[in-house]
């Protein structure tokens, strides 16, 4: 854990709606040492994993799993919402507060026996997470590891995803 990183995030009450607490990543983002510092932390996290793919969630996951992937010498895998990938995919629903959605990823982006880190920005209740490991599992892909930038420990997201190790620098 970096507690140093948490004087980037800035906390925004009542967003996107009464009640929650939106972590904002654009405040760190935007200076480029704290940048660089989560980045090199997340790093070092995965260092000697041998990862062949860094799989990311739009949008914010993006962010940090190419500038990872370029760091670890791995390909990046976007996962996207629907109606946003052009070739054949395949999908995963999870669990949204009232209702469920869906999570899309190319068929053919991942080989078979390959090592994956899923790398995204905000650990809530996992069921993203959870719905990225199921599509991986389906491409028969093994898992290294699940990083993420900021996890909110209240909500025991790393319940759902107790079969693989689950990583992250800033914790609520």
């Amino acid at each position: 854990m970096d507690t140093s990183l948490k004087k980037y995030i800035r906390h925004i009450p009542d967003f996107p709606k009464q009640g929650i607490l939106f972590y904002d990543i654009t405040t760190l983002l935007k200076n480029k040492a704290a940048f660089k510092k989560a980045i090199d932390g997340l790093a070092k996290i995965a260092k000697g994993k041998k990862i062949d793919y860094v799989v990311s969630v739009e949008s914010r996951g993006f962010i940090f799993g190419a500038a990872l992937a370029y760091k670890l010498g791995a390909g990046f895998i976007p996962v996207r919402k629907k109606g946003k990938l052009p070739a054949e995919t395949i999908s995963a629903d999870y669990a949204l507060e009232y209702g469920t959605d869906s999570l899309y990823m190319h068929k053919d982006a991942l080989k078979t026996s390959s090592r994956v880190l899923i790398v995204d920005d905000l650990l809530a209740t996992g069921g993203t997470a959870a719905a990225v490991c199921s599509m991986a599992r389906q491409l028969k892909s093994r898992i290294a590891g699940i990083i993420f930038l900021i996890e909110l420990c209240g909500l025991k997201g790393r319940e759902k995803l107790k079969d693989y190790p689950v990583y992250s620098l800033i914790q609520y």
